[in-house]
């Protein structure tokens, strides 16, 4: 189907696909926002809060499960609009209940709508990225994440406007809800139909059965991207979750300092994702994710020796530009087979989520008996074997193709 595109539809797609990431990003960021606002509101303890946010938990991993078979059927596009309409609602209705009703099973409820489909959204939007990649010969899912994470922090600074200004949270949550719909609308028309699905594939096999798209859960490449994937979004989530806590009780400094080093982590990593195209084009991904994970090690080292706080603040730096890639560049690895692209991208951003979502609560727990700088040891580990693994991300299949045309004409020039 790409390559019935001629350049001008192609930018447009790629245009359009930086949004469904910043809108994603830009959704997610305004609940988090405003959960203590809803905490208050609710009247809810830190256990009862937790159970609460549980219910993005079990919908974000239900949605994930269910994004390759849905985007096998439907396609990329079907099922980008269908999970951020359907995120909408749950955004929307976790206003209520968070605001309006003071219902926690609302919120509850609510969470699980907003997870599913932001779940199966994330995946749609990851397919769709590998396929523009291949429409338009160059890497480009690095600059897509980059760009959720520039949602994200719009998200975040809309959010504290809004509480600044005393917006209340239903009002908030609805306006949000409101953009993204409105957003998708226009921008569903700019990307092709049919990405992803098994009967579109620009291949003369016949489309993966449910069993066989399964079955990529015992390929031994997507086996190993997946861990690779697994050890750097752990480290990753692990700062999301952790760092400022780890800041303030290693090095005893103010929460604000805490939250200024967690700036710095996503500053560094949103500033990564974004030169990491160039980057992957020139160096190709098994060189960009060993640096990176050379970077992480370094930057957790660093973290975990406890000198000083300035020195430490380095340390998160490399932290951050080390954590950048991991991700992105494995959902790219995953989608170079245009057969089963669908499945092989949902099963290695589930691997990805389940770190994100598991990862940081057992660093917790080992962190309550070791303290949390030593227990940064496992994200250690976590990316050292991740480093170790980053050789099964060399390109296969028409990307290697590419790839390899891209080496030629540079020896060329």
């Amino acid at each position: 189907m790409a390559h019935l595109l001629n350049s001008r539809q192609i930018h447009l797609w790629r245009i359009a696909i930086y949004f469904f990431f910043a809108l994603s990003g830009f959704a997610f960021a305004s609940w988090i926002s405003r959960t203590p606002t809803i905490r208050d509101t609710l009247g809810a303890s830190t256990t009862e809060m937790g159970w609460i946010i549980f219910g993005l938990a079990a919908g974000s991993i239900l949605g994930l499960l269910s994004a390759s078979h849905l985007i096998a059927r439907y396609g990329g596009r079907f099922v980008m609009v269908t999970g951020l309409t359907v995120g909408a609602i749950g955004l929307g209705t976790v206003g209520i209940g968070g605001s309006w009703l003071s219902e926690g099973i609302i919120v509850f409820l609510g969470l699980a709508i907003f997870g599913f489909g932001i779940g199966i959204c994330d995946v749609a939007m990851n397919v769709e990225g590998t396929a523009v990649e291949h429409a338009a010969k160059k890497s480009l899912l690095t600059g897509f994440h980059a760009a959720f994470s520039v949602g994200s922090f719009l998200g975040a600074i809309t959010g504290s406007l809004a509480i600044k200004s005393d917006i209340p949270v239903l009002l908030h949550l609805a306006f949000v809800a409101i953009v993204v719909v409105v957003s998708v609308v226009y921008l569903y028309r700019l990307v092709p139909v049919g990405t992803g699905r098994d009967n579109m594939a620009d291949i003369d096999e016949p489309p993966l059965t449910t069993r066989e798209r399964m079955a990529v859960w015992k390929e031994p490449r997507t086996i190993l991207i997946g861990i690779v994937v697994l050890g750097m979004a752990f480290a990753e989530g692990s700062a999301n979750d952790w760092l400022p806590i780890v800041i303030v009780d290693g090095y005893n400094v103010t929460p604000a300092t805490g939250s200024f080093a967690y700036g710095l982590f996503v500053a560094a990593m949103t500033i990564g994702r974004a030169v990491g195209d160039r980057l992957l084009d020139r160096f190709g991904r098994v060189v960009v994710l060993r640096a990176s994970a050379l970077f992480a090690i370094i930057g957790l080292l660093i973290v975990i020796s406890g000198k000083s706080y300035a020195i430490a603040a380095i340390g998160v730096v490399l932290w951050g530009l080390g954590a950048a890639f991991g991700f992105p560049v494995g959902l790219s690895a995953a989608g170079d087979d245009p057969r089963g692209v669908a499945a092989r991208v949902g099963a290695v951003t589930t691997v990805g989520y389940f770190a994100f979502l598991v990862g940081p609560p057992i660093l917790g727990v080992i962190g309550e008996s070791v303290g949390l700088l030593r227990a940064l040891i496992v994200v250690l580990i976590g990316v050292t074997v991740a480093g170790l693994l980053s050789y099964a991300a060399k390109p296969i299949g028409p990307r290697a193709e590419e790839t390899k045309k891209g080496v030629d004409l540079k020896m060329d020039l």
